[in-house]
């Protein structure tokens, strides 16, 4: 029986070509063109972060980071001295990879663009309001939303913040549940107003107080009490809680 209570199993996010693909984006690279050394070294991090947060991870992102592992091995050897791979079409050991990304790339926007008609399309078929109801509040942009890859990049730089404020020494006796922050969250933010994601972890003491309450957000966003939208790409992540009816 496993009594580690940080251990949490998610459906919120896709895949280790999405992760790849989000990665591309974040760093600016040229997807025909990957610094496959860079890219390794990012999605490790990524992974060893899910790790800390025992976040139980598809056995298909493991296998994606032997894949760049060997890619990144191979391309340090000269290219004369490569072992030859039997299906290898390219000399560019980078290339099958490369070639899985655009085909991906592709239905991902395909998939992107007709939610996005879709959206549209509702707008134009609203309901005719009812007579005397009062006209409809303009919507305001509340940000774009972020995924999963986003929450965990933050939660890195908290991670990274925190090491340099505090010594990690030996906590003992530790408090801090999953079960405990998620009722510290919703003391902290009142239906139907936000807080930046960062100042969530202002009061923390604690690397697993740290854990538990970034578990305890992604706990409440499975539960649609929480909603996490940011600024722009580079912007403010903010977490907005879901009004009561």
């Amino acid at each position: 029986m496993d009594d580690d209570p940080y251990k949490i199993k998610l459906d919120i996010f896709e895949g280790p070509l999405d992760l790849l693909l989000y990665l591309i984006r974040k760093e600016e690279l040229d997807i025909y063109d990957i610094p496959i050394g860079r890219i390794t070294r990012q999605y490790l991090e990524t992974i060893n972060t899910f790790r800390l947060l025992n976040i139980e991870l598809a056995s298909e992102f493991i296998v994606m980071a032997a894949t760049l592992m060997y890619i990144k091995s191979r391309m340090l050897l000269p290219r004369q001295v490569r072992p030859p791979e039997e299906d290898a079409e390219e000399d560019d050991p980078r290339w099958d990879l490369i070639r899985q990304l655009v085909e991906y790339k592709k239905f991902k926007d395909a998939a992107g663009f007709l939610a996005l008609r879709e959206g549209e399309q509702n707008r134009w078929f609203l309901a005719c309001p009812e007579p005397g109801a009062p006209p409809a509040e303009e919507e305001t942009d509340p940000g774009i939303e972020v995924s999963i890859f986003d929450l965990i990049r933050a939660f890195r730089r908290v991670l990274n913040r925190f090491a340099e404020e505090h010594s990690f020494g030996i906590i003992h006796d530790d408090p801090y549940t999953v079960a405990g922050q998620i009722d510290f969250l919703l003391q902290a933010i009142p239906p139907g107003e936000s807080a930046s994601f960062e100042s969530l972890f202002d009061s923390a003491r604690s690397r697993n107080q740290l854990i538990a309450t970034f578990l305890a957000i992604l706990e409440l966003m499975k539960m649609n009490q929480f909603t996490i939208r940011q600024s722009g790409s580079l912007g403010r992540i903010d977490v907005h809680r879901k009004d009561l009816p």
